[in-house]
């Protein structure tokens, strides 16, 4: 039964690709909500009968290049298929009304519309395929995918710029997945993902470390790991709203369920493993965020948040590890919990986020931080959307980023009781990147939401006010009841949750059992008081406005000390509300400041603007280009328009090809004879 619902899950794609030249635009569009709701119900239902009945296992004969082609669905794949369905059925519905203002670009919306059902269609097939050619096939299949949705407003050169950004890391990333594959090929003869345990099983662990980096290497270019994360920033901010969430979401996701996966398959030294995972995603956590609140475009914002999640999601991955390596439970359950839990949060808060965004950006035509203020009033549906998804990715309750943050939090201050001191130091170094990161959160989304939603415009903005129509929120508040709902009762997520750990050490004990049980039934217990405060809250705010309503009111501009001019100027702006925090923060980050100062006697405006930059981007990136480029500029003698030297090249280049073989085997032939000799 699962084997025919996951080949009619691949079959509906096809058939849909094939429909699309037949029907009108807006049947198109149409069309792709119900095939992703189809396939969605479909993924959903696989995923339900493997938490029901266990794990899927069958084979394709496959060809003499691929050999078998297994298709294996455990608690891993399922967690990730129902993360991934979900958000992309709230990116489609919301997508839906987000390009109703591109009908017009026919072409352009068809082969964004087939793209998109490709994206989805290859995420699901990663998750349950475990062959390692048929997996590099279909990773490149979602990589040019998502490269063409990012890609939609290629009539920008920024846009495309971040495109062939994306598209040039997301085949670094693949070489790296490569080498693993045909490392593993080359010494086992099988592309099946269970190679890889029968090989490190029976080498030694340094064997299975080394096999390790190269697989993670190429899972973290995806997932935006620093410093492997340059692509991202300038990839989320380019994309459609609906597309920006779905990358945050789930397709960054993909690769931590390429780093999950690994790690149950690899059979090496836990621990070495956990401390190279725990360092890494401490520094992208920490640098992700520090990196954020300096951002003056309020996409790149929250693309700099997805790289702090990813470090928290990293932390719980480490920790998991430390706990198998440790062979301490508690640790091990809270770290992989906490990083599932969180898996699922992000793609929540984070999709919110940026549809909340889309909103604005429809409305007001701008993602400029600066320019922005006074937005509650005028768009409150998204404001109040938009605050909920803050407070979430800040990890308060009752709200579902504090039930991840607080499972690894548990397990770090259960790892301080350890005799361990290598241990007890990075779990110190852990504790103190995680508060850091909060901290430097709650200061960024109180600047986004301070900045954009309250106050007076700073500048003139447009006013499009069907930004909000009511099918466009549909999903927004769809996403916030979930939010709330799985911070008041994490509970019900803890069977499926504990199913999927156990792939990581099959057997956990009574004592761990009644610990995470009090633990989930402590974060309810949070999460009820926090939404009794809240209740309480609205319950005053309502009976406030009760009172007031009754009263004559008028509405004026906020008082300006005296001053009868334009007031919007005597305002915070975002890079003052944030100005202490760069002083100190200027020697890590890079950030170019540009200032003019009043002179004369008639002293023209004075401005200061400042410009952030990703310092990792300079060093990785930019400066190596440059001197690639700088060597290569020495050559260019040779393309000079000439075709004969042209066509000599070609003679050169064809003799090369016949001569040099020649010379290899007389040499040979030469080292041979002397060896007898």
């Amino acid at each position: 039964m699962e084997k025919h619902l996951i080949e009619l899950f691949n079959l509906i794609a096809i058939i849909a690709i094939v429909c699309f030249p037949f029907l009108k635009i807006k049947g198109r569009g149409i069309l792709t909500l119900v095939v992703i709701t189809v396939q969605v119900i479909i993924g959903s239902l696989i995923a339900f009968s493997v938490f029901s009945n266990g794990l899927i296992d069958y084979s394709y004969s496959g060809s003499f290049i691929t050999g078998l082609i297994p298709i294996r669905v455990d608690y891993l794949s399922a967690w990730f298929i129902l993360v991934i369905s979900f958000t992309f059925l709230t990116g489609a519905w919301y997508g839906l009304q987000y390009m109703k203002k591109y009908i017009d670009q026919t072409s352009n919306v068809t082969m964004h519309a087939v793209a998109f059902i490709l994206v989805y269609t290859a995420l699901i097939d990663i998750c349950i395929i475990q062959n390692g050619i048929v997996f590099l096939v279909i990773w490149e299949i979602m990589a040019i995918s998502s490269f063409i949705i990012i890609i939609f407003e290629h009539n920008k050169p920024e846009t495309l710029k971040a495109g062939i950004n994306f598209l040039i890391q997301s085949h670094i990333c693949i070489v790296f997945l490569t080498i693993a594959f045909m490392w593993i090929k080359v010494k086992t003869g099988s592309f099946d993902f269970q190679s890889i345990t029968a090989y490190t099983s029976a080498n030694p662990a340094i064997v299975g470390f080394g096999l390790f980096i190269c697989f993670f290497f190429g899972f973290a270019i995806k997932a935006g790991f620093v410093p492997f994360h340059t692509w991202l920033p300038l990839a989320h901010p380019a994309a459609p709203a609906h597309i920006s969430g779905i990358m945050s979401g789930v397709i960054i996701k993909i690769g931590i369920y390429g780093i999950l996966r690994v790690l149950l398959l690899i059979k090496t030294d836990m621990i070495t493993i956990g401390y190279f995972v725990l360092f890494i995603s401490v520094i992208t956590g920490v640098y992700g965020v520090m990196l954020a609140i300096v951002q003056h475009n309020l996409k790149k914002l929250l693309a700099y948040h997805s790289i702090e999640n990813i470090g928290i999601i990293g932390i719980g991955i480490g920790l998991g590890c430390l706990g198998v390596g440790y062979n301490n439970q508690i640790l091990m359950v809270s770290g992989f919990g906490g990083a599932l839990l969180h898996v699922l949060n992000h793609s929540l808060f984070k999709s919110l986020l940026f549809y909340s965004a889309g909103n604005i950006y429809q409305a007001v035509h701008t993602m400029k931080i600066e320019a922005m203020g006074g937005l509650l009033k005028r768009m409150p549906r998204s404001a109040y959307l938009f605050l909920i998804g803050s407070l979430a990715i800040c990890g308060l309750p009752p709200f579902n980023g504090f039930v991840s943050e607080f499972f690894i939090f548990n397990g770090l201050f259960n790892g301080i009781l350890t005799n361990h001191f290598l241990f007890i130091l990075f779990i110190l170094f852990t504790i103190l990147g995680l508060v850091v990161i909060g901290g430097l959160a709650l200061i960024c989304f109180t600047k986004a939401f301070g900045i954009v939603f309250l106050g007076t415009p700073r500048e003139p903005l447009g006013d499009d006010l069907i930004a909000e129509r009511p099918l466009k929120m549909v999903p927004l508040y769809i996403i916030a009841l979930a939010i709330v709902f799985i911070g008041i009762f994490p509970v019900l997520f803890s069977p499926v949750l504990l199913k999927t750990i156990q792939l990581y050490q099959p057997v956990i004990n009574l004592q761990s059992n009644i610990q995470i049980a009090s633990l989930l039934e402590s974060i309810t217990t949070i999460g009820l008081y926090s939404l009794g405060f809240i209740a309480l809250t609205v319950i005053l705010f309502f009976v406030r406005h009760l009172i007031v309503s009754k009263r004559n009111t008028c509405t004026d501009v906020t008082w300006g000390c005296g001053y009868t001019g334009d007031a919007s100027k005597m305002q915070y702006t975002a890079s003052s509300f944030i100005r202490s925090y760069r002083k100190l923060a200027e020697p890590i980050l890079q950030i170019k400041k540009g200032k003019v100062n009043s002179t004369g006697i008639f002293p023209q405006q004075m401005n200061q603007v400042t410009h952030p930059y990703d310092k990792v981007e300079s060093w990785f990136i930019d400066k190596p280009l440059f001197y690639l480029k700088r060597l290569l500029n020495r050559f260019v003698f040779l393309q000079n328009g000439n075709i004969q030297y042209y066509i000599l090249y070609g003679f050169i280049f064809i003799s090369l090809t016949i001569i040099v073989p020649i010379i290899i085997e007389k040499i040979s032939i030469l080292i041979n004879f002397l060896n007898h000799l």
